[in-house]
């Protein structure tokens, strides 16, 4: 079953064609990440309007780079909520245009399981139930995938999540955007224990926050303007790597471990984060457990994913029609 995914909930334009859920025929991306950039990070307007110039197009070269044409197409996903509103109205309205035009099934997608199937496309063999961290821009959960559309959230951030916290991290060290990479280069140089930076604790135990946390560091960066000193980026940017690093791979683990679980995942894109891939393998060890990371090139947002969960919705019975609309926020574990 060939599914066409499409993808616009933030500022990249996506749309991709997966095979039975599993295998990656075509994925392609129109980022506008250098035009935000400019802004210091993602301006909603600005990224509406570069998907409605480029929606089209990519999903001409999805289909076109895995030697297929619509008709071979058996259902169109279209990532449906969470998102920016307006970012995600382009790409479910075309994919319902697709969708009513060739007469397709019409399958609305939830972008964090999206990320979650990600992990399929790299990994085969990998089957719930498993235990997974999804950290992005916008969300950080800690989620027990009981099924294909069946997720148990154990755990999420309270306030800002851990992509949130990087972008805005690398916006006051004038680092650029997307702040996840930028900081990473920067650390890679700098002393992890330089800056003693701040644990929050919230309530819940699988619970995270990173807000005070962003803000040690952006006071560390004032306070020391003020005073007329300079600040170590790459030891700055170490420190709270390391620190942001830590409590999601601890987390993840103590999940784990509270559930028996014996496979342990990382998705979103953060997950393309060195040190929290390194932490967790070496947790899992401890644990006697496996862990499955995606390819990095499916971290980030992508149509591959979308194409992928949208086969395990179709699998269960959940397509839709023209009345789907978009959503801003919905839990991943909506029925």
């Amino acid at each position: 079953m060939n599914i066409l995914g499409i993808e616009s909930s933030c500022d990249d334009t996506c749309a991709a064609v997966v095979r039975d859920g599993r295998v990656l025929l075509s994925n392609c991306i129109a980022s506008s990440a250098d035009e935000q950039n400019l802004y210091g990070g993602v301006v909603p307007e600005i990224a509406s309007r570069r998907h409605i110039e480029h929606i089209s197009q990519v999903t001409k070269q999805a289909l076109s780079d895995a030697g297929l044409t619509l008709n071979d197409i058996d259902g169109v996903a279209a990532t449906f909520a969470p998102g920016l509103i307006g970012a995600v109205l382009v790409g479910l309205n075309f994919a319902k245009g697709l969708s009513y035009s060739a007469k397709k099934p019409l399958i609305g997608v939830h972008h964090l399981r999206g990320h979650i199937a990600a992990l399929y496309l790299t990994h085969p063999e990998l089957k719930p139930p498993f235990m997974c961290l999804v950290a992005s821009g916008g969300h950080s959960h800690i989620v027990l995938v009981e099924d294909y559309t069946k997720f148990k959230v154990l755990g999420r951030t309270i306030d800002d999540a851990a992509g949130e916290a990087f972008d805005k991290i690398a916006r006051t060290l004038s680092l650029g955007y997307p702040g996840g990479p930028a900081v990473s280069k920067a650390a890679k140089s700098g002393d992890p224990k330089a800056y003693p930076l701040p644990i929050p604790r919230v309530e819940g135990k699988y619970n995270v926050s990173f807000s005070g946390l962003k803000t040690a560091v952006i006071n560390t960066v004032h306070n020391a303007e003020q005073k007329g000193e300079a600040v170590n980026v790459p030891d700055l940017c170490a420190s709270f790597e390391w620190r942001i690093t830590d409590i999601l791979a601890n987390k993840l683990l103590l999940a784990a471990g509270d559930y028996s679980s014996k496979q342990l995942c990382i998705a979103g894109g953060v997950a393309a984060n060195s040190q929290l891939r390194k932490a967790v393998e070496q947790g899992a060890k401890k644990l006697g457990a496996s862990v499955f990371l995606p390819d990095l090139k499916l971290c980030g947002d992508n149509a591959a994913m979308i194409a992928a969960q949208g086969y395990y919705e179709y699998k269960t019975g959940r397509t839709a029609d023209l009345s789907l609309n978009g959503i801003a926020t919905l839990n991943i574990d909506y029925e």
